[in-house]
């Protein structure tokens, strides 16, 4: 039996260059990769992406920061970033235990696509697009548009994944993550809450909220991010979050949580986010 090929390009147009012929799989941090294949190993093309070190680190323009897609969540914890930034790094505090996050990338959690992906939510309350390079050319999608559902995402083929690329708001902003578990660590989520708030004047000026855990992808809650616009930038913003703010998550039942469970557990966590950002200065 084949073992399959293997390739690691060192140049990002030798890694594209590549893909036109298409049926590779692509592995950078290999933490979601491997595990998967414990029980049944089967030859594979692998592309490993290792050698691009030029898609790794995170560098601010005038309107925007730029995350290379092989930037390592241990390198996001540790970059001097704006406040806006704080609940990502609260979430990647929460990817696996140290060991993972010292070999994890950002792009993969975000091509893995699972509904439980710690970074998703944080990347969608900074309003985050990803960026996809091939032979063609590049695009950018939004990251609400990229990820499609459970392990689905917009990704052709022959395109690789090379960049995040999140905008400075417009105003000060605070930013939080909260996630629940079964245990503190090392713990695949049951609930996740990302949030972000722009003030202005001691009121919110825009804000951005985003539940994982509970549907097929994390989801922005547009209904409450409205009623929150304009209002008092304090703890009260807490009591705003109603059932109906959340009426569209779908959470299914599995040996970590029930559906009701989950649902229950999302208002709270979103009341709590809030209270946690309106009670920051």
């Amino acid at each position: 039996m084949s073992e399959g090929r293997y390739l690691r390009p060192q140049r990002l147009d030798e890694a594209v260059d590549a893909l036109k012929g298409g049926g590779w799989n692509l592995v950078a941090g290999g933490t979601d990769h491997y595990p998967a294949r414990v029980v049944e190993q089967r030859p594979e093309d692998i592309l490993d992406l290792t050698g691009l070190t030029d898609l790794r680190g995170i560098g601010e323009f005038p309107d925007h920061f730029r995350i290379g897609a092989l930037t390592r969540w241990t390198d996001l914890i540790e970059a001097p970033l704006p406040g806006w930034f704080d609940g990502l790094k609260q979430a990647a505090r929460e990817v696996g235990g140290v060991q993972i996050q010292n070999r994890g990338t950002i792009a993969g959690n975000l091509c893995n696509a699972s509904p439980a992906a710690d970074g998703v939510p944080a990347l969608l309350s900074l309003d985050a697009s990803v960026e996809l390079a091939s032979a063609g050319g590049v695009r950018i999608l939004p990251l609400a548009d990229f990820i499609l559902g459970n392990r689905k995402t917009a990704r052709r083929p022959h395109e690789l994944m090379t960049a995040i690329l999140t905008p400075k708001p417009a105003r000060p902003a605070r930013a939080r993550f909260l996630k629940l578990g079964a245990r503190r660590y090392l713990v695949i989520s049951i609930v996740m809450v990302a949030g972000l708030l722009e003030v202005e004047e001691g009121r919110v000026a825009g804000a951005r909220l985003a539940v994982g855990s509970c549907s097929a992808g994390a989801q922005r809650l547009p209904a409450l991010e409205a009623a929150l616009t304009g209002q008092p930038a304090d703890a009260g913003l807490a009591m705003l979050a109603t059932p109906e703010h959340l009426a569209g998550l779908s959470p299914i039942d599995d040996i970590r949580a029930d559906a009701g469970y989950r649902r229950d557990a999302a208002l709270i966590l979103v009341r709590r986010c809030l209270a946690d950002l309106g009670g920051l200065r």
